[in-house]
Order: C-alpha cells, then structure tokens, then sequence
C-alpha cells in the first residue's frame, strides 16, 4: 500500500489510531456486559467510557510495546493511564488477545467491503450508461485475435456489466462471510467468560458471534473474502485489456481520454499512451497477489498459531486500498471512454466482407449443398481476400459452384450488417432486465 494508489476513505480504515479506537469499543462492550451479568462492577465498566472522546497516543502504544513486545497489553496499559489503573482492572477480563484482534480485523474488512460495494456500483453505472449509449454502435467481434463476426460496443459494455454484477453478489456473501466476531476467551471454549458477552459485543459492532471459534476465528471466511478480492481485480484486468487492444494505433477503435496538457512520452511528443488501463493491469496483480497467503492463513497449529498474523497486516490493507483505487480509476476510465464508431467500421471493411463467411456457409448448406463442399466453397473465395485483397462479395458472385446454389440476391442479402443485430434488445434485457 503506497500513497500513490490510495484513496483517504480506505486507507484511514487501517490506519493505527482507527485499530485502536475499535479495540477500544470492543474492550468497552464487553465491561458492559460483563457488568451487566455481575461480573465486574458497573462503576468500573462505566468508567472505561471516560476514554471515549481521547485520541490514543499511537507512539505511546509503540513505547510500551517496545518493552512488553505485545500490542494489546501495551494498548491496554495505556487505555489505564487515561481511566486509570484501579478503573482498569477489570478490562479485558476473562478475554484473549485474539478475541480483540480477529474482531476488529472483520470489523475493518466489513467497513472495507461496503467501501467496495459503493466502488462497483459506481462502476456498474458507468458501464451501464456506455452500454445503452452505444447498444447498437457495430464493431467487429474478435476470437483469437482475428476478425469473427459482428458485434456491437454495447454487447462489450454489456458483458463486462454482467460480469461486474456477479463480483458484486460475490463481494455481498464475502463481507457476509467475515462479518463475525468471537469473544471466547483462551482456546474458544468461553470458559472464563459468558457468551453473552461476544453477542453484546458483536451486536454493538455490527456483526454475528462466530458459532465456533479456536483461540481464533476461522481463517477460511478470509480466505474467502481475499479470493473474491482477486476474482474482482482479475475482471478489472480483462476490462482494461480490451481497451488497451481497443486503443492500440492499429486499431483504434477506443481511447483513454487524453487530457490538454498531458504527455504520452518523455521522447516522443506524439505518443497517447492507455497508461490507466495498463497501471489497473498491475494493480491486478497486487491484489491477486493476496489471495496465496490468505488461503495458507487457513491452516494453523490446534487451537491457535500467530504464523496468520503478519499476513494479515499486509494483505488487509493491501488488497483492500488496491483494489478501491482500482475501481475508482476504472469507473472514470469508462466514463471517459473516447469511442470511434468510424473507426469500428473501417476495420470491419479492412478484409472487404470476409467476415459474413458464415452467413454464406449456413446458406449453401440451407440450398442443398454439403456441409464439406459449401466449407469448400466459402473457404476457397476467403482466401483470395487473404491473401490478394479480392473482395469477398464479388468473388462469390463469379464462382459458379456458389452462384448454382445461390441466387445473386441470396448472396446479396447475405452482407446485411443489421442481421447480426437482431437479438441485442434480447441480450440487454438478460443483462439489465426491462430498464
């Protein structure tokens, strides 16, 4: 995680001094409850609240842990320098340091994933709003790089709307998946505190109490989560690769926008680069980077091991604030799109109607003649397009093995660019519904 692709909102969610207010209200929850069954004093739960308008020192925290080595009994011994030692004494009974960290970690990726969700649906408008504006706008389809058949730029927005859709139910039952918490004390087993704490506590915090906890949540619910982060940075990835194909000289078929003022190259004034769509390329990369290391945070040794720990305190941050800046950037790079349906068009016409073959292919079987001698035929005349610049039309209409078979008409008819169209409403409405 580096400045330069993160945004405030999602970055102030890892920050220090937002950890330690959640453990703070975790550890003030639970007073309450503790209390509330007669375990501590309500004085004592009620005086950990007089901490809840202080700004924890964050060097402070560092200083003690320098000396004690452990992070919330440092965090603790200085929750006690503001309440004070003897209204303290009471925090943290009955709970293990995992109890505070697990349950703050699914807070912070909870509130990461709604970040999230509200990144894709922003996302999803703009590719909605392209999809519609060119729905019918014609370019030619491509299977392995080579010119297919036609389609429109609409059907590219549309799918990669329908794509986008389905990370987001995907991004719903991940946040779904981790927003529990546990407060079960040492090994899990609750036996020195109520279970009703860790329903308070994760009532107040908004999330479910882990059915079963170790001395640790579950780390397959992260694994999950981090998994659906890297499937989500991999369609951004196939995103931005169609429009750096779009965008290359050759094609030119789509654009980044290019600001007055901006510079494509440091030696070349003429160069427009996709320099967006290629940086989202490997800001792909990092955040499927993430997802090895949250699956191997699945196995532990018997009730708890820390070898998750340090993993976790890179990846949530990272694959987090990654991916937020990721769709944010491609969300604006779609908005801004420059489309050229002209070009669109010129390329379809570069191999002079080769790419209605088909069409031409189902006619002859359709009239009669084999499914080998019509591939034949068709095959023979696509050739001369290939390979001499003939044009594909023309061919067909001099050959007499086509033309005995198919009247001038039939052939004509068969280059009607609106036949590949027919089914886009159809198509839309699978996407969008009757919007």
């Amino acid at each position: 995680m580096i400045p330069r692709y993160a945004r405030p909102e999602m970055t102030k969610i890892w920050d220090p001094a937002t950890k330690f207010r959640i453990w703070y209200e975790i550890e003030a929850h639970a007073c309450d409850a503790q209390a509330e069954l007669g375990v501590i004093p309500k004085e004592n739960a009620e005086a950990v609240w007089k901490a809840k308008d202080v700004a924890f020192d964050v060097a402070r925290i560092d200083e003690i842990e320098a000396v004690t080595k452990h992070d919330v009994i440092a965090f603790l011994t200085h929750l006690a320098e503001h309440i004070g030692a003897e209204e303290a004494r009471f925090v943290h009974q009955g709970m293990t340091s995992s109890d505070v960290l697990d349950t703050t970690f699914n807070v912070q990726l909870v509130r990461a994933a709604d970040i999230l969700l509200a990144d894709m649906d922003k996302l999803l408008a703009a590719l909605k709003t392209r999809a519609f504006e060119h729905k019918m706008t014609l370019r030619i389809g491509r299977s392995h790089g080579i010119h297919a058949e036609p389609t429109t730029m609409g059907l590219t927005f549309a799918r990669f709307y329908a794509e986008m859709d389905r990370n987001r139910t995907r991004l719903e039952q991940a946040r779904h998946e981790v927003a529990t918490g546990a407060i079960s004390g040492a090994v899990g087993t609750f036996a020195n505190i109520d279970p009703a704490v860790e329903a308070h506590v994760c009532e107040k915090m908004g999330l479910r109490p882990e059915p079963i906890s170790t001395q640790v949540i579950p780390r397959d619910r992260h694994a999950m989560f981090f998994a659906t982060l890297g499937v989500i940075a991999s369609s951004i990835e196939n995103v931005a690769t169609e429009i750096r194909h779009m965008q290359r000289t050759e094609v030119l078929e789509a654009e980044e926008f290019f600001s007055k003022g901006q510079k494509g190259s440091s030696a070349m004034p003429h160069k427009r680069n996709p320099v967006l769509t290629e940086n989202l390329t490997g800001l792909a990369r990092l955040v499927r980077m993430t997802v090895v290391p949250a699956m191997e945070n699945v196995t532990l040794w018997h009730e708890r091991d820390i070898s998750h720990s340090s993993v976790e305190r890179g990846i949530g941050p990272d694959a987090t604030v990654t991916l937020d800046f990721a769709l944010n950037r491609l969300a604006g790079v779609i908005e801004k799109l420059v489309i050229y349906p002209e070009n669109m068009l010129k390329n379809m016409n570069k191999f002079r109607g080769l790419v209605m073959s088909q069409r031409v292919l189902l006619a002859l079987t359709q009239a009669g003649v084999s499914r080998e001698d019509a591939y034949r035929l068709v095959q023979r005349n696509a050739m001369k397009v290939w390979e001499e610049g003939k044009d594909f039309k023309e061919e067909l209409l001099n050959d007499p093995e086509v033309t005995a078979a198919l009247s001038p008409a039939e052939i004509e008819e068969k280059f009607d660019l609106g036949y590949h169209t027919k089914h886009v409403d159809t198509i839309f409405k699978r996407v969008f519904g009757e919007s």
